[in-house]
């Protein structure tokens, strides 16, 4: 799938690189046909990783998307470069004027703050009721699944006493769901997080409904009834690397980190990653795009939310 992204994006020469095509604006906008408009909410540290992360397994149809990168405005990023993102990424503010086929909201590193104590949650909070007339379906990934789940529904996260990190086992509940098809019964997730939220409360929800969920680490993936809202609490999008990475660093806090589990080779961090989720990030991105992005919205997008301006 040709993905549309501006042709300076870092993340352009590794995708290439990985044999997916992706496609320049200037290309892009020879072809006569709409592609789906797809705004990435970029929260993660780390952004120029996120961005190709994602932007791999969006690759994964035979759809064509328009990727719009968005920062906040309330919030100075101390890992990405400036220069970066006045170059490739648009504000809040101005994602706010457009409409989308769908939105990605990445997970932060805040999981242990209180979500009224994030210095941009009122500019998030904005950004998820606007999309409930502007976008048609959300998806949420792992901090960012958190707070839609506690603005949205009012559940909150609850605080573990040890981090959860490796590759946890969960139990899929509706196969019949679209956004499930292709699942086995048990599907590997990573996880990274002090955080859970509470299978229990979720599923007492009204107008929400429980898609899968472990044993150890609580809900996994849920999804409001009207389909509009997709909450994913795990990082199906991450690298190999990136618990190994994760780890190393901790380590070099001096925080003493549990060894991920169920990650590295016999459980020894001096032996190479297995590798065990690439196949369901594909399906479960490919399956979002599929049903509940591309069949679900109207050639003009403004049709959709008429008469709700």
């Amino acid at each position: 799938m040709p993905i549309r992204i501006d042709s300076d994006l870092p993340a352009r020469s590794t995708l290439e690189n990985e044999n997916i095509f992706v496609m320049t604006q200037e290309r892009a906008a020879a072809q006569d046909i709409r592609p789906l408009k797809i705004a990435i909410v970029n929260l993660m540290p780390t952004k120029e990783v996120t961005e190709t992360q994602l932007l791999r397994l969006l690759s994964n149809t035979p759809l064509q998307i328009d990727i719009s990168l968005v920062q906040m405005e309330s919030h100075v990023s101390k890992n990405t470069d400036q220069g970066h993102l006045d170059r490739f990424y648009i504000t809040s503010e101005e994602m706010l004027k457009n409409r989308y086929d769908g939105m990605i909201i990445t997970g932060a590193p805040v999981e242990q703050i209180p979500f009224e104590e994030v210095d941009y949650w009122p500019e998030l909070c904005k950004i998820m009721d606007w999309a409930k007339e502007h976008v048609f379906c959300t998806l949420y990934i792992c901090w960012g699944a958190m707070a839609g789940l506690y603005h949205h529904f009012g559940i909150n996260k609850k605080v573990v006493k040890d981090k959860f990190s490796g590759i946890y086992y969960s139990k899929l509940q509706n196969p019949k769901e679209p956004l499930m098809r292709g699942f086995d019964d048990w599907f590997p997730v990573p996880t990274s997080r002090y955080t859970e939220i509470s299978t229990k409360e979720a599923s007492a929800k009204e107008g929400l409904e429980v898609l899968a969920f472990s044993d150890e680490t609580g809900l996994t993936l849920a999804k409001s009834k009207d389909s509009r809202s997709i909450f994913m609490t795990g990082h199906l999008e991450y690298d190999p690397e990136t618990l190994a990475n994760e780890y190393k660093r901790d380590l070099d806090k001096g925080i003493g980190p549990s060894i991920p589990v169920n990650y590295f080779t016999d459980d020894n961090p001096e032996k190479p990653v297995v590798s065990k989720w690439r196949s369901t990030a594909h399906l479960f991105y490919s399956n979002w795009l599929n049903y509940y992005v591309y069949q679900a919205t109207p050639y003009r997008l403004d049709s959709l939310f008429e008469g709700n301006q």
